[in-house]
């Protein structure tokens, strides 16, 4: 066995301390080459060390720091708070956001505690991250996604308001909202539901969807389910096979379904469909296949089923005179068509549009004075758009000259609460009020509910004051 001597001994310790100083250079080399900065303190909170990208982000020089204690930097002012005093007081990891007084800058700071063999806390290293540009950049990118938002709602907007279509006529946003609505469901065949009160314009969307999807060279079929007795709408519907009834054709006849295949069925007042074919359209919905009525034989048709209603679906469903079944097959797309009462903004453009309609079909240029736009807008309009075309037709074809002015608009639009004489007793003018707002109530939706409704009150006291002036009998209560 070699012996050792003092050569190999001295030689061992200096290879050990220039390896000791090579990791000293490369560990140095590390913590200066750090993009975050990095704070460094013993287990007593005095500061050892700190690198340059420290200095960097906070504008705290080494010089201003090392060898003093965190606490009394704190206190002098030079801190708000410290990471390092966090993590001594709690022995985990902890994570402040601090603002460095002296540029302002918003740093995030993580300090870290390490342990030695006996559990005590030697070091506290702490990471340093300016986290001041992606504040602005989050802020800023916040700010572009609320303006896109914005934008993009416009630009739908203004799409859906240049839709070629010239039965349309809006400026509400709520029918710009169908519109948008509607012109994206339409490249799908997923049965739609069309609801909103009569003389809203129901079937002018369904052919919006039918038009801007399946085309117009596709077929586009109409049947109202209320019009047409239920003896023949079953036959009208699915068609039938020769000799299937007294009268029948020899030949047969194909239904709308087989005269719509490839195209649109557009199914108004579906509400009054009868139960016994409300099966039967189910079964086509589900199977895509008609049968004849006296035939066997399915035929497969492709048909878009857009359905309308003026009734509350819903209600009848839970009143058992709606197929629940069908109820939710019509209702994959729902679209609800607001009334004229609630987009008044749209009334004088659609007065616009019919007043010229009906000037070029008669030959006529008459012009509308500004206070009728006025007292129009103010109407509310129980029968909506289908009203206003009527009345603006009848003031063309009946006004003597060129000027349409607000006397001669009908009674019921013309129409002004009479305010009370100089000197009458309020209970006087309180009944007076009452009585005209119940009847022009009633005049306008003929159903004592509504009026309740739309006045605020319950049914019982609107037909109690009805009573009370004259307006109805008490057995019509009942």
């Amino acid at each position: 066995m070699k012996v050792p001597n003092a050569y190999d001994s001295c030689y061992r310790d200096e290879n050990l301390y220039a390896n000791f100083n090579e990791l000293i250079t490369e560990l140095e080399a590390i913590i200066d080459s750090s993009y975050d900065g990095i704070f460094i303190t013993d287990g007593k909170a005095n500061v050892l060390r700190l690198n340059a990208a420290y200095e960097r982000i906070t504008g705290i020089k080494a010089a201003e720091v090392v060898g003093r204690n965190m606490v009394d930097l704190v206190r002098e002012g030079l801190y708000d708070q410290s990471v390092t005093l966090l993590v001594l007081e709690q022995r985990a990891r902890v994570t402040i956001d601090q603002i460095v007084k002296r540029n302002n800058k918003h740093i995030l700071v993580t300090g870290n505690p390490v342990f030695d063999k006996r559990g005590g806390i030697f070091r506290v290293v702490t990471n340093v991250r300016d986290v001041t540009d992606l504040n602005r950049l989050q802020n800023q990118l916040t700010k572009t996604q609320e303006e896109t938002l914005k934008y993009q709602t416009e630009l739908n907007h203004l799409r859906a308001l240049h839709i070629k279509d010239p039965d349309i006529i809006f400026r509400s946003r709520a029918i710009a909202a169908v519109v948008e609505l509607a012109t994206k469901v339409a490249d799908v065949d997923s049965t739609v539901l069309i609801t909103g009160e009569s003389g809203t314009g129901k079937e002018l969307f369904a052919k919006l969807i039918h038009r801007h999807g399946r085309g117009d060279n596709r077929p586009f079929i109409k049947i109202n389910c209320g019009a047409i007795p239920e003896t023949l709408l079953e036959s009208e519907l699915f068609g039938y096979d020769g000799g299937a009834f007294t009268g029948a054709k020899r030949e047969g006849k194909p239904g709308l379904f087989e005269l719509a295949d490839g195209g649109t069925l557009f199914l108004d007042e579906i509400g009054e469909m009868p139960p016994v074919l409300q099966v039967k359209l189910l079964r086509v919905i589900q199977e895509k296949a008609v049968i004849r009525v006296g035939g066997v034989k399915q035929k497969s048709v492709n048909v878009r089923i857009i359905a309308a209603t003026n009734r509350d679906l819903a209600h009848m469903v839970q009143q058992g005179t709606f197929r629940e079944d069908l109820y939710y097959r019509l209702m994959v797309v729902p679209l609800h068509i607001p009334p004229l009462r609630e987009r008044k903004e749209d009334i004088p453009l659609l007065v616009k549009h019919f007043l010229d309609k009906f000037n070029k079909k008669f030959g006529f240029n008459k012009v509308i004075l500004p206070d009728v736009i006025d007292r129009l807008t103010e109407y509310s309009w129980p029968g909506n758009v289908r009203q206003l075309e009527n009345i603006i037709e009848r003031l063309v074809v009946t006004t003597p000259g060129n000027e349409i002015t607000a006397d001669m608009l009908p009674q019921q639009v013309n129409a002004r609460i009479p305010l009370p004489k100089t000197g009458t007793k309020l209970k006087e003018a309180v009944a007076a009020t009452e009585k005209y707002l119940l009847t022009e109530t009633f005049r306008q939706y003929g159903n004592w509910n509504k009026v309740a409704d739309v006045l605020g009150i319950d049914r019982t006291t609107a037909c109690r004051k009805a009573v009370k002036y004259g307006l109805i009998s008490k057995k019509q209560i009942f």
